[in-house]
């Protein structure tokens, strides 16, 4: 409609830029959760996990019960399958049917649906981390520590995760990025330190793997959860390396295209 000195009500523009990633970031969040083999890979795989290595002998995972060493492991197998590897073949596949070119020309600028994409990991890790405490919880689990240092540790973790996930999605072509990012996932489950303890892959090997961002993230929640240590430093400094160099790439080297 339009007023008598001929301008129009309300007043056509783009929606703030808050309203806009917030709108983004909710209808990323439904996509995942509505997307089946994201729900495997997010909420199934990791519940079949714990369950199954909490209640069966099959992996030495030293003193006390198996289910206080397995929880944070498993806690950051859940980080690295949200904002990794679903994270990765969303993207990829969306970059291949040119959704985010689409995207990149709307009013939401670029690093506001990346940020959008980010928080709607966040919202599936919250829930994420709700279900696999309540599952452990009524395994016998027994966690100890500062919550804020857990928050602190997957938030690290995720922005790690985040930013290697996006990075292989606008660099590879979407079957390649399918394929490497379910390989990932699968060798890091292995090597990372989630079920199988690091000390079983020798003294050099150890240090290697310790490296990596999951086997930093699920060492850093054991010692917090599972011993009750304070502020485990050189694990948040792997993360923290780890993620600004994953974001600073993925954001030089992401074609839209």
């Amino acid at each position: 409609m339009t007023t008598a000195s001929g301008t129009y009500a309300p007043k056509p523009g783009a929606a703030p830029l808050p309203r806009m990633i917030a709108a983004q970031a909710a209808l990323e969040a439904r996509m995942l959760l509505r997307n089946g083999e994201q729900l495997l890979l997010t909420v199934v795989i990791p519940t079949l996990l714990l369950v199954l290595f909490s209640s069966v002998d099959i992996v030495d995972t030293g003193k006390g019960k198996a289910v206080d060493f397995l929880a944070p492991g498993i806690l950051a197998l859940a980080v690295m399958s949200t904002a990794f590897t679903g994270q990765a073949i969303a993207t990829g596949f969306e970059r291949r049917y040119g959704v985010l070119k689409r995207l990149a020309a709307s009013p939401l600028p670029r690093w506001g649906l990346m940020t959008a994409k980010t928080a709607s990991v966040l919202v599936t890790e919250v829930l994420q981390v709700i279900l696999l405490t309540v599952i452990a919880l009524a395994l016998g689990w027994s966690p100890h520590g500062n919550p804020a240092v857990v928050l602190l540790l997957l938030v690290l973790g995720t922005a790690a995760f985040s930013g290697l996930g996006l990075l292989m999605a606008g660099t590879l072509k979407a079957e390649a990025t399918l394929a490497a990012a379910n390989l990932v996932f699968l060798l890091l489950l292995v090597g990372g330190g989630v079920i199988v303890p690091l000390d079983k892959f020798g003294s050099a090997g150890q240090h290697i793997l310790g490296l990596l961002p999951i086997s930093a993230l699920s060492d850093g929640l054991r010692d917090v959860l599972q011993h009750g240590a304070g502020m485990p430093w050189g694990d948040l400094g792997i993360l923290a390396v780890w993620a600004v160099v994953g974001l600073a790439a993925a954001g030089k080297f992401f074609r839209w295209e």
